[in-house]
């Protein structure tokens, strides 16, 4: 799998998850970047912060860049 290095995400990129959120998505768009990342559920909208160091082991892919790139899963 493809995955980003921590500070190549960006705001706006889109991303995979290993774990499967409660609503049944695995797809999260960044909206904040930091100590914590921000993260919006694209199946039901939450919005959810993580600690940076649990982003980091949690993040299996990164599906698209904010300037519309895409890689593979």
């Amino acid at each position: 799998m493809n995955q980003p290095a921590p500070a190549d995400v960006r705001v706006g990129d889109q991303v995979r998850m290993r774990k499967v959120h409660p609503c049944g998505g695995y797809e999260w768009i960044v909206t904040r970047i930091g100590a914590d990342i921000g993260l919006r559920c694209l199946t039901c909208g939450r919005h959810v912060m993580l600690p940076r160091s649990k982003f980091e082991k949690g993040v299996k892919a990164l599906l698209t860049r904010q300037d519309g790139a895409t890689s593979s899963p």
